[in-house]
């Protein structure tokens, strides 16, 4: 287990860490702004950081995950950085700072982000239909096939029934005969009229890409993100996970405790919608850059429209106990959730496959973001991150993660 110190960003950044940032501006006018805009000082910070820690060694003492990888920006510094538990169980090998994980469908940002950056030399259009690019692509009305963009696959908005043929999808049909056998599906609603969650015709963006570039999807986004960002360790697909030089198995809890097993290859089948595998000192660059630190590679304009609320996403409001409570608002955007968590703008994506879960986000106004990664079927350490969000805002603390009814269970 390793720990980075809380305090060393501290000084330097202190007046920057209470200064605002502002919300979009081009947000949709549909979209109600956070009610206000609080302030986080260091010492605030300071204290979640702390809090944040000692729920995590509560995690570990009671093996509620084979094995964790977490980290807090702060500023577009690493203010926390802790691994606990282990990449292999069975093996005894430990979870670092560079030890890979699947990240599902925290993928998705990725997508949208070289799509953007496709948007921005002129290779596509948000608005650049699917139609012009993809002969193939058909669906059950031909005014939807006409109208449906890159946009609008982008922003979870085509008008499918939610998560088609994913069954199919793990049952090893595949991609390209799923991808061209959509037409057979009666959509549920006009395309760009309401939120249907997909990760099939999400991946469609992934052969937008390699017709308009001519390279393959997955070694634009190395070229474009991964290489840029230093992202060293960040991989795609089966083969690249399993050649890493330290990585995380998949592990099931049994009664002599958790145990890996084998990784299935279903979602790696969908690049774009779940394909990446990346460490946590990976994901420290990719939440930097998309909190603004790197304008070098995701500009500033380019940033205001991936975390633009789109559709309206009112399932997401009653998903779980702390989305029931902290939040008013719930959008998609491009490739991220958009919520107001407490009157606060928080930008979100949360990921599970097989295995494997992974939670990301950030707090604009404040310039705190987290990232968690952990290598276990179980949702507990998903309550962490509500929990860290309550103690930094100074909400009423609730245990989001029942480290308290686990605690006194287990004696």
């Amino acid at each position: 287990m390793t720990a980075r110190s809380i305090l060393h960003f501290l000084a330097p950044c202190a007046a920057l860490l209470a200064a605002l940032a502002c919300p979009p501006a081009n947000a949709r006018a549909t979209v109600r702004d956070p009610v206000h805009n609080q302030r986080v000082t260091p010492a605030q910070l300071r204290h979640a950081l702390k809090a944040y820690d000692r729920w995590l060694i509560q995690l570990e003492e009671h093996r509620d995950t084979a094995g964790m990888a977490t980290a807090v920006i702060a500023d577009g510094h690493v203010a926390y950085e802790r691994t606990l538990g282990y990449a292999d169980a069975r093996a005894g090998i430990r979870v670092t700072p560079n030890t890979v994980f699947r990240i599902a469908s925290l993928s998705k940002a990725f997508a949208s982000a070289l799509t953007g950056l496709l948007v921005d030399n002129g290779s596509l259009r948000w608005d650049t239909r699917l139609t012009d690019v993809l002969p193939f692509f058909d669906l059950n009305n031909d005014d939807a096939t006409q109208q449906a963009t890159v946009g609008d696959i982008l922003g979870q908005r085509l008008g499918l029934p939610r998560n088609t043929y994913d069954l199919l999808l793990e049952a090893n049909e595949p991609y390209p005969k799923l991808a061209r056998e959509l037409d057979q599906v009666h959509l549920r609603c006009q395309v760009g009229t309401c939120y249907s969650y997909q990760n099939v015709a999400f991946s469609l963006i992934g052969d937008v890409i390699h017709a308009r570039t001519g390279d393959f999807y997955g070694h634009e986004v190395e070229r474009r993100l991964f290489l840029p960002l230093g992202m060293t360790t960040a991989t795609y697909g089966l083969q690249g996970l399993e050649n890493s030089a330290s990585w995380a198995r998949p592990h099931r809890r049994t009664r002599a405790g958790w145990r890996p097993f084998t990784p299935r290859e279903a979602y790696y089948r969908v690049a774009p919608a779940a394909g990446v595998n990346a460490s946590l000192r990976d994901m420290e660059q990719w939440l930097i850059a998309q909190m603004g630190g790197r304008p070098d590679v995701l500009p500033a304009a380019l940033l205001r429209t991936l975390h633009t609320p789109g559709i309206a996403t009112p399932s997401e409001l009653h998903a779980t106990p702390w989305r029931r409570a902290r939040l008013d608002d719930a959008h998609y955007a491009l490739g991220w959730r958009i919520y107001d968590y407490a009157g606060q703008r928080l930008i979100f994506h949360a990921g599970a496959v097989n295995g494997y879960r992974a939670m990301i986000g950030f707090l604009p106004a404040q310039k705190v973001g987290i990232v968690m990664l952990w290598n276990a079927g179980t949702s507990r350490p998903a309550g962490l991150f509500p929990m860290f969000l309550d103690q930094l805002l100074g909400l009423q603390p609730r245990d989001w993660a029942n480290l308290e009814r686990r605690r006194h269970t287990r004696r």
